[in-house]
């Protein structure tokens, strides 16, 4: 088993709670990552003599989080979150792809490490940047995202962020705009 094992659970109140685990190979570390969605998870690192000693661990992993009632959670079961920015060109400039690459790289982290999803890519578009994460609680990644282009010093005066189900990708909403805005358009 290689990658990342990902999983998530609601306890009795409700709350969403995750568990991920990986090996680091620049470290030779077996990491686990866990806590309640959207707050700063907690992180334990085991250093490990090789990938295949990582393995075990991390098969050791899976199996007890299945045990205590973590899954997996299907992408259908998740939101679409655009963090989108507005651009003064239609195509970008070198400007905008160093936003594209610092958006992009300080989301990555800031949902990772509260278990608010991933990010699967981004694009420009007609004078936009958009930046689609897949996320298990839409408002909190939507506070989290603020909270993050803020934190970065990023232009959070141009960004929007639209929600919408993963199996409806055409049927966006917008969550906030920096200007007034009624509609989210990819």
């Amino acid at each position: 088993m290689s990658g990342i094992v990902r999983v998530y659970k609601r306890d009795d109140e409700g709350t969403l709670h995750f568990r991920e685990a990986w090996f680091d190979e620049d470290y030779s570390q077996f990491v686990m990552n866990f806590g309640a969605v959207g707050h700063q998870s907690k992180t334990e690192e085991t250093d490990v003599s090789d990938a295949s000693a990582a393995d075990g661990l991390l098969d050791a992993f899976a199996a007890q989080c299945a045990e205590d009632g973590y899954a997996e959670l299907p992408a259908e079961q998740q939101s679409w979150v655009v963090a989108q920015f507005a651009l003064k060109t239609r195509e970008g400039t070198d400007r905008d792809r160093f936003l594209q690459k610092k958006a992009t790289d300080a989301l990555i982290s800031h949902l990772a490490w509260r278990g608010l999803g991933t990010v699967e890519r981004s694009e420009f578009t007609d004078f936009k940047l958009n930046i689609f994460c897949l996320c298990p609680d839409v408002n909190k990644a939507v506070n989290a995202i603020k909270v993050c282009i803020r934190g970065e010093d990023l232009d959070f005066t141009k960004l929007s962020i639209g929600a919408a189900p993963y199996t409806e990708p055409e049927h966006f909403k917008l969550k906030h705009s920096a200007k007034p805005a009624n509609s989210f358009s990819l």
